[in-house]
């Protein structure tokens, strides 16, 4: 009996695990897009689930720090991802934020083949580290 209690206690912290900050720094740093964004435009949808939701931002590129697709300052661009709702206790990478209108904030981001664009650093694509 004793020892399954440790073995709980010991277990517990696995339950609400994230990425370490190692991780998202890689994904940044081979993100093939890196802008300073301004949103223009949140749209938010249901999608498929009832725990997922569609997002489409349209942003202002302000500045461009890297871009292995040409993107170029003044550009409006389109990105696009879901969000999911996970239960409580769920391991995993926490979901991809959802700014607010108006915000102006970084964009690790990666093309698409039909122009838009999506995350390339999970719940870190909006936060410089």
């Amino acid at each position: 009996m004793k020892l399954r209690l440790l073995m709980f206690f010991f277990f517990l912290p696995v339950l609400h695990a994230e990425l370490p900050p190692s991780a998202y720094e890689a994904m940044q740093a081979k993100a093939p897009e890196y802008f300073k964004i301004e949103i223009l435009r949140v749209d938010v949808a249901p999608g498929e689930t009832p725990t997922e939701q569609n997002v489409q931002l349209v942003a202002l590129i302000t500045e461009v720090l890297r871009s292995a697709s040409g993107a170029k300052p003044n550009e409006i661009i389109n990105i696009v991802y879901s969000v999911i709702e996970h239960p409580r206790g769920w391991a995993g990478p926490g979901p991809v934020p959802i700014p607010r209108e108006k915000e102006r904030t970084v964009a690790y981001l990666r093309k698409l083949e039909v122009g838009d664009f999506e995350p390339a650093a999970g719940r870190m694509t909006f936060t410089h580290f």
